[in-house]
């Protein structure tokens, strides 16, 4: 799963939210370091939407304009759980193998002796 995907699949998990909020929140969730343009979010919100991990929760009008407010659906919440399971496990993974004492490894890192 891209990260953007994951970012707004949690954006929604505790709320459900419209695209703008939902801008915000992936930069607020990700300490500013991912953030969506127009294009992007909602392309993949559309995407997301084909997908059945979110649907359309209701539509407002705010000022003259229409919003859409989503939510996740059931599979949306359990490819979130995957996901976040996975990540999980990597992470324990790097964790342990940078807590591990570091050695020199034998395959691939010397050079073959050229023999006469």
């Amino acid at each position: 799963m891209q990260e953007p995907t994951f970012l707004l699949l949690t954006a929604l998990a505790d709320r459900p939210r419209h695209g703008y909020a939902l801008g915000d929140e992936v930069a607020a969730i990700s300490d500013g370091r991912v953030r969506l343009g127009a294009g992007s979010l909602y392309g993949t919100l559309d995407r997301l939407l084909a997908e059945g991990l979110i649907r359309v929760e209701r539509e407002e009008t705010v000022d003259g304009r229409p919003r859409r407010v989503f939510t996740l659906t059931p599979d949306g919440e359990q490819s979130l759980r995957t996901e976040a399971d996975r990540l999980r496990s990597a992470l324990r993974e790097a964790d342990r193998r940078l807590a591990a004492p570091r050695t020199r490894s034998a395959g691939g890192s010397a050079r073959p002796r050229s023999t006469p």
